[in-house]
């Protein structure tokens, strides 16, 4: 099904949208009914924030407000990243780029500053914990990339790689909205546990990254995406068709459908497991993202059809993510 692999998001990376998403507000993502508001360090009130007292599990979104203004917001940078940037040999250090290259490194990361500004009222206007969380990353990696593009060195495009794939993670969830495929899933997934702690509202004028020094269970995060990657059932999954729903999937492909549930369901087990294991808020929050998210792929196989697939886009982009984060981070 075109099943794309779980690994380090492109060097390269333009974020596809299909269709402004209309939606509207919904419940948080938490399972309490009456949950208690988050601190706040940003010197606003917590009413200010709609996401305020959301601190339930993360689950499967299936409605937020914040996706119809941030769809532009995408389609824009998307447009500033085809300047000859994305063909970009990013190991190469901005004291040797060409004045091509450097014009189009300063007007990308120009295109990164204008959308984390555009960006920011978003925190405040998602119901969910963890689309703030991700709007907070996209913002602060954009903007920490833009910092660095004049003094640019190969280390530095993991901060344009997180910044890409929290972008991306944020465009999924919105399409898997609103094509229906996060409805249609989401009440069979078994809810996730709590969050071990909860991520203070940030600051709505300069979020900052999630990740400043290693965590430790980075290296563990890098290898079980490596070791995910590395699996027969993976590697033959990736060559399948999306678009044949599962009504018409033949023998061989049900078949390669049931040996790769396990798989899933491992992996899925193995990033919860972890992000539990980090002692860092927004980084379990990830992780339980991509977790709940693979497990609701998982469940779509019996009446699979192409909209599910972005569940799995936004699990196999959120692990990446972190990955690239951390080594942003030295880790």
């Amino acid at each position: 099904m075109a099943k794309w692999i779980i690994g380090a998001v492109a060097l390269v990376a333009v974020i596809a949208v299909t269709a402004v998403v209309a939606v509207s507000c919904t419940k948080s993502s938490g399972g309490s009914d009456k949950p208690t508001a988050a601190p706040t360090t940003s010197g606003a009130p917590a009413s200010d924030f709609a996401s305020a007292n959301d601190t339930g599990p993360v689950s499967v979104i299936t409605e937020d407000p914040s996706c119809a203004p941030w769809m532009p917001i995408l389609n824009t940078l998307a447009d500033a990243e085809a300047n000859g940037w994305k063909e970009r040999d990013p190991s190469i250090p901005a004291t040797v780029w060409s004045q091509d290259v450097r014009t189009q490194y300063l007007a990308v990361a120009d295109a990164m500053r204008s959308a984390a500004e555009q960006t920011a009222p978003l925190m405040k206007v998602t119901t969910h914990r963890v689309m703030r969380e991700l709007y907070e990353q996209f913002i602060a990696y954009a903007e920490a990339y833009a910092d660095h593009v004049p003094v640019y060195t190969a280390p530095d495009n993991q901060l344009a790689l997180t910044a890409v794939g929290a972008a991306e993670v944020l465009s999924h969830i919105c399409q898997a909205i609103t094509y229906g495929s996060a409805a249609a899933r989401a009440p069979l997934v078994e809810p996730a546990q709590p969050p071990t702690s909860v991520s203070p509202l940030g600051n709505s004028n300069r979020p900052v990254r999630f990740l400043t020094t290693p965590n430790l269970v980075c290296s563990d995060l890098r290898q079980a995406v490596d070791a995910f990657n590395a699996t027969p059932e993976v590697a033959a999954w990736k060559g399948t068709d999306a678009n044949i729903p599962a009504s018409q999937w033949t023998p061989e492909l049900r078949a390669s459908a049931t040996a790769l549930k396990p798989v899933l369901e491992s992996f899925a087990e193995k990033l919860n497991e972890l992000g539990r294991q980090s002692s860092n808020s927004a980084l379990e929050d990830f992780s339980t993202l991509a977790a709940q998210y693979m497990r609701a792929y998982v469940l779509s196989f019996p009446t699979f059809t192409r909209p599910d697939e972005n569940l799995y886009d936004t699990s196999r982009l959120t692990a990446p993510m972190i990955v690239s984060a951390c080594a942003a981070a030295g880790g």
